[in-house]
């Protein structure tokens, strides 16, 4: 089985270069198609509003301050009724008193969010129509009826006898999102806050890109109010100078700014409704109109070729993410990107007035991140699989366990590193194989009955199983996965396989059988361990002069009549206080200067 040093989902590079292209082509497709799916979202009504959602909060998010100069809002609230004694609707009389005395008071722009559509008693709208001038703007409504057979737009003006003075109608109607929220300048070029500010005679307001957007610079009374009946007499209520310069909207906006679930008259929720609960009068989003417009605070809404480039951009940011692999770094950079997109998302509104919804970059940084981390499991429990199969019958199933769960600790392909080596012969089968040569299948199951224990022997003792020759058993220690009483480990599995061959005579003498023995070589030394073979059939073994001096040691025992021997290196490795007994040093083919060995004490 071929594998890499570190398995090739946790880093590419450590794999295959097959293994590798096939990751990042795949993880490149995974891209494209979360980007093609982001931007397929995108165009879904319930995601829009989901957009706008987000839009809410990140608006109010560190909003800009409020402009030095921002409109004052004189709100027609619980005090002013209380004070004026007065069912609604007042006689005309008073706004014109009103209008008066904000004139006196130094106010640069009256305007008056209040529809005077219907005539009503002649000297009060004469009274009216008097006190309004070139510097006061009166609402007008539009609103759209749709009946079953056509789609009707009604304009609402004021008495046309209410601007013969000089005052100007803009329309106050406030655009709501399919949500009911107010977040869009007006589109129509006649508007409430438009009129303020040609009122002032100044520059004329920046012409705005359709569904502009709305800055708020806070929750309901963040704009700068006071009491209708204050208004009334500055003097007796308010500080000196306080509408000298201002531009000033009248409107109803209640003292206790409404719940948006308890609604209210000319009361909308805002993206500050969010996290205050309150809704907006309407005379203060005018006044926040007026302030965006002078301020240049209003919000451009990123066009499609931006959203796209957004979407296009998030793609590349998730190959850039996820290219080098590793499961904690795709978590990571995962988390990194998602915070990383809303930033840049909200560093566009507040430094480039520019709305780009984070959404859908986020929903494909997600899909790309959860489809390659879909392949990855998919790919690891292959991997583990394919590990189990392949070690199963060579090595403890502890061990199995640790490599099926730490793939990269396997090191094939060829490493150099110290193990020990155990050869095991069966003594006396080769006898037993010529007097059962007309019974094969009664040959089998005795070797089978003989190479179990032994091959159980090595797996309690966290060996690993090389290979069996004919009625040999070859196995070694600390490889693939380290075993550090690797020594040890070898020589108590050779008691065990001396013990077991004595048990298993008990049971051939009562069949008639001859009695067997084993002959063990032990022996610890640098090898090389690894896949070796060639292309088509290759195993995981071990090669170097401890293997073969293990050999030598294993055809040893015979001669020497004792069941195990074992080389110096091993009884040095099992230290001074080993069970072990030195033999002869003697001379072994292949090598120039005599061997010391060892045996069980």
């Amino acid at each position: 089985m071929a594998a890499s040093a570190r398995p090739w989902w946790t880093d590419p590079r450590g794999a295959g270069p097959a293994a590798a292209r096939g990751r990042r082509a795949g993880l490149a497709a995974l891209a494209v198609c979360a980007a093609v799916a982001g931007s397929l979202l995108s165009r879904l009504p319930a995601w829009q509003l989901l957009e706008l959602r987000v839009f809410d909060h990140l608006s109010m998010i560190a909003p800009p301050p409020r402009p030095a100069d921002a409109p004052l809002v004189v709100a027609i609230d619980e005090p002013s009724f209380s004070e004026i004694g007065q069912q609604w609707p007042w006689p005309r009389d008073i706004h014109a008193r009103l209008v008066t005395a904000l004139r006196d008071a130094g106010a640069r722009t009256i305007a008056l969010d209040l529809v005077f559509a219907d005539p009503s008693e002649p000297e009060a709208d004469a009274a009216l129509a008097a006190a309004l001038g070139p510097d006061t703007v009166l609402a007008a409504d539009e609103r759209v009826l749709e009946t079953p057979q056509a789609i009707q737009l009604l304009r609402i003006d004021p008495r046309a006898g209410l601007l013969a003075g000089g005052a100007v109608a803009g329309v106050s109607t406030i655009p709501l999102d399919r949500d009911g929220t107010a977040r869009r300048l007006p589109p129509q070029a006649d508007t409430l806050a438009r009129a303020v500010l040609a009122a002032r005679q100044g520059p004329a307001a920046p012409a705005t890109p359709p569904g502009a957007m709305i800055q708020f610079y806070g929750p309901a009374r963040s704009m700068p109010t006071v009491s209708y009946y204050q208004a009334l007499d500055p003097v007796a209520f308010l500080p000196p100078g306080l509408f000298q310069g201002r531009d000033v909207i009248v409107g109803f906006s209640l003292q206790a700014a409404p719940a948006a679930d308890q609604g209210g008259g000319d009361a909308f929720a805002t993206p500050a409704t969010v996290r205050s609960g309150a809704l907006v009068a309407g005379a203060e989003i005018h006044a926040t109109l007026v302030a965006n417009l002078a301020a240049g605070d209003w919000i451009r809404p990123a066009g499609p070729r931006s959203r796209a480039g957004a979407i296009g951009g998030a793609a590349l940011l998730a190959l850039t993410l996820l290219w080098p692999g590793g499961r904690r770094w795709q978590i990571l950079s995962l988390f990194l990107g998602l915070a990383a997109v809303p930033l840049a998302c909200w560093l566009a509104l507040r430094l480039g007035r520019l709305w780009l919804p984070p959404l859908a970059p986020m929903a494909v940084l997600v899909g790309t991140a959860a489809g390659q981390t879909l392949r990855d499991v998919v790919a690891e429990r292959r991997l583990r699989a394919g590990l189990i199969r392949a070690f199963a019958h060579y090595l403890a199933p502890a061990l199995v366990e640790r490599l099926a769960a730490d793939p990269g600790a396997l090191r094939l392909g060829g490493e150099s590193r110290e193990i020990t080596v155990l050869f095991c012969d069966i003594r006396g089968f080769t006898t037993l194989a010529e007097q059962l040569q007309p019974q094969p299948e009664r040959l089998t199951m005795i070797l089978h009955r003989l190479m179990e224990p032994l091959s159980q022997a090595v797996l309690a003792e966290n060996g690993t199983i090389d290979k069996y020759i004919g009625d040999c058993l070859m196995a070694f220690w600390n490889a693939p996965l380290d075993v550090p009483d690797h020594a040890a480990r070898a020589v108590a599995a050779g008691r065990r396989m001396i013990d077991a061959v004595a048990a298993l005579n008990v049971e051939f003498a009562r069949e008639g059988m001859a009695p067997l023995s084993v002959g063990i070589g032990i022996n610890t030394g640098t090898c090389i361990v690894g896949n070796m073979g060639s292309g088509a059939r290759f195993d995981y073994s071990a090669i170097g002069d401890a293997v073969n001096l293990a050999a030598r040691l294993e055809g040893l025992t015979k001669d020497l009549g004792v069941p195990l021997i074992m080389g110096q290196a091993t009884a040095v490795a099992l230290g001074p206080t080993a069970a072990v007994r030195p033999l002869d040093a003697v001379s072994v083919r292949g090598r120039s200067t005599p061997t010391r060995i060892f045996a069980l004490a």
